[in-house]
């Protein structure tokens, strides 16, 4: 069996916006590639005009969520780099099924690679306690807003190649189960 690939364009974002951006990222792929009945559930990003579908499934969140902190953990610890989240969709075979032993191993059948690049904020570096005119912060938060609707766009961009991707691919997908697919998030460590 193949395993398929999909290769998100990348993201260059701020550590305070890589909560939203992910939960929105990997809940979309997880509504596309979940074949069993859920309670679909919208919901809006906090940072960005965006909405997307969470399967509504208390322990997916959970361990989104999970992932996710341990991504922001990383990322604060090796700030300006670029890495990849990595969701894994797997079937589990019996290896060589004996009398004594059932070992089992992994069949990945699809990969996404969520990449990101994850920038500190412009003028992070001055000190809190400065008074800055406010002309220039008045210049800095219109440089965040409208660097966050360009952002915007290309979450929405990295949604739609998300959908276009699962809409086209399909033929690689196992037999359907009565339960969400195996898989694993794979963050830096």
């Amino acid at each position: 069996m193949n395993c398929e690939t999909c290769h998100l364009n990348e993201l260059e974002l701020e550590p305070l916006e890589i909560k939203d951006v992910l939960r929105c990222i990997l809940h979309t792929i997880f509504f596309h590639r979940t074949l069993t009945l859920v309670r679909p559930k919208d919901v809006d990003c906090d940072l960005f005009e965006i909405t997307y579908v969470q399967c509504g499934l208390a322990e997916l969140e959970k361990e989104v969520d999970e992932k996710i902190n341990q991504f922001i953990a990383w990322a604060e610890k090796h700030p300006n780099r670029k890495s990849q989240v990595c969701l894994s969709f797997f079937d589990e075979k019996n290896k060589h099924p004996g009398w004594f032993s059932s070992k089992t191993e992994r069949v990945y059948w699809e990969q996404w690679f969520i990449n990101l690049h994850v920038t500190n904020p412009k003028g992070q570096g001055k000190s809190r306690g400065s008074k800055a005119p406010a002309s220039t912060k008045g210049q800095a938060l219109e440089e965040t807003s409208s660097r966050r609707d360009a952002l915007s766009l290309l979450i929405q961009e990295v949604l739609f190649q998300i959908i276009n991707y699962a809409n086209e691919k399909k033929d690689h997908i196992p037999p359907i189960s009565d339960r969400i697919f195996n898989h694993e998030i794979l963050v830096p460590r």
